[in-house]
């Protein structure tokens, strides 16, 4: 018997039990539907959260004070020195742009509308660090920043709370603990990251921070973001801030008391966790293929012995012991086969509805059905038939002629 033989009569017997066979193809397509949904869940879940961390800068470190994994005898904390430090050219000339940060939560209101928001005092440096664009006004300038001038450049979320629109807001005026700042500016959307919402912000020059909003002793600053010229240059730019933080802290020999991350530090750990989740997700969504594993070997089992007269005459009049089991594999595993087909199109459809629940609750989450998936989720559920079908064929092929056909 060769191969296009066993299909057909595997087509021939399955059709005979349409019911069963549909029965039994329905756990496949379970099984195969979930792990696609998941996966392509995942998938999109997963570009969310790195397409965030990418959003916040082009090729950016992240320069922190402390030192989060030993303790450090006298830790000097950041300063607008060593920011200015790092931007000389010919300390640190991998960086192209150096923007210190000074940030707290205060009340900022707007008549009878009140909220807590991050203020972060920034320089003129910040925008273009961290990819910021305006929907409307402009952004802090130098001129801002000398005069200690009270402005603020605010985000949508912040103009949705206290003014229930996001333009025609240049000029009105917030107050922040109470003291009064004239918006500047709007920015674009740029939805949420590791470091919270991008969007519930208040910007404010770095001068007017320190001397009236967030008050720091020695010109601290919380934090530095430093812009590398290009992604192959990240390892030499740590490398030349941590020697300029180095001398001038007069750190002992291999004690930082800084800690500096870079974008592709969030970007891999991100991609590690959602990952890790994302094959969670598929490992749980394989169990009912397994059960559906288990299914065919139920039905198959009962095929056999329905069949035993069958499979004795078939070897009486010369079918060999092969001849059996390819039969009977052939059709465990059509059975998985057209389980998975019909599977990967329902899975595609769950996918493709969670997008728009997702699209309508204006959550960022798309989901993407692969071509690994796809491979996976086929080679997977036909393994699953020929596995499960493998004990009932070969009960089947062993089977005696005399007492095949003696069967009642």
């Amino acid at each position: 018997m060769n191969l296009g033989q066993a299909i057909l009569e595997a087509l021939e017997s399955l059709s005979a039990n349409k019911l069963r066979s549909g029965l039994t193809i329905l756990g496949i397509v379970i099984g195969v539907a979930a792990v696609i949904a998941m996966l392509a869940v995942g998938t999109g879940a997963q570009d969310v959260i790195t397409g965030s961390i990418s959003g916040l800068g082009s090729n950016l470190l992240f320069i922190f004070p402390g030192n989060f994994t030993e303790q450090v005898r006298n830790p000097q904390p950041l300063t607008l020195a060593d920011a200015q430090a790092l931007a000389d050219p010919f300390q640190a000339p991998s960086l192209t742009a150096v923007a210190p940060v000074l940030s707290a939560t205060r009340e900022v209101s707007y008549g009878s509308e009140r909220t807590s928001v991050q203020i972060s005092g920034v320089t003129p440096n910040y925008a273009a660090v961290r990819n910021y664009t305006l929907l409307e006004g402009e952004f802090i300038s130098e001129e801002h920043l000398l005069g200690q001038a009270s402005v603020a450049v605010i985000g949508p979320e912040v103009a949705d709370r206290l003014f229930g629109r996001r333009e025609g807001l240049i000029g009105e005026v917030i107050r922040i603990e109470g003291q009064p700042f004239r918006i500047i500016g709007v920015t674009a959307p740029k939805g949420g990251s590791s470091f919270g919402s991008q969007d519930d912000i208040v910007l404010i020059p770095l001068s007017t921070a320190q001397a009236r909003i967030i008050r720091r002793d020695r010109n601290r600053v919380d934090l530095i973001l430093a812009q590398v010229s290009s992604p192959e240059l990240v390892p030499q730019a740590i490398e030349e801030v941590s020697q300029v933080l180095r001398t001038r802290h007069r750190t002992e020999l291999g004690v930082d008391d800084f800690t500096i991350f870079s974008q592709q530090d969030f970007v891999a750990t991100a991609q590690t966790i959602t990952g890790v989740l994302t094959i969670f997700l598929g490992g749980i969504a394989a169990i009912s293929l397994l059960v559906g594993g288990i299914g065919i070997m139920n039905i198959m089992l009962v095929s056999v012995t329905e069949r035993t007269r069958e499979i004795g005459l078939r070897k009486a009049i010369g079918a060999r012991k092969r001849d059996i089991l390819i039969q009977f594999l052939t059709e465990s595993s059509l059975l998985s086969l057209f389980g998975g087909l019909i599977g990967i199109g329902f899975g595609w459809l769950i996918a493709f509805v969670v997008g728009q629940i997702a699209a309508a609750s204006n959550t960022p989450l798309n989901p993407k059905v692969g071509l690994d998936a796809i491979l996976l989720a086929t080679l997977f559920s036909t393994a699953v038939g020929l596995f499960f079908g493998l004990y009932p064929a070969n009960r089947a092929a062993n089977l005696e002629p005399v007492e095949a056909l003696r069967y009642e």
